[in-house]
């Protein structure tokens, strides 16, 4: 889990502020909505292939 410490003359919005940044950072956020609910094996592929092909489909539209 990611910490941070308060800095001298540093706000408490500041210290918050990096701390998102660290949660952010640490991906633990995405970590648990993936976890949120039970997706099989299979769905997993098929979600990351569907997302591999998106990705290409992209950097082909940038080229042009």
């Amino acid at each position: 889990m990611p910490s941070v410490e308060l800095r001298s003359n540093e706000s408490q919005e500041q210290l918050l502020r990096r701390f998102r940044k660290e949660i952010a950072k640490s991906k633990v956020l995405s970590e648990i909505r993936r976890r949120r609910w039970h997706v099989s094996k299979s769905e997993v592929r098929r979600i990351e292939k569907k997302k591999a092909i998106r990705r290409i489909r992209r950097k082909s539209r940038n080229r042009r």
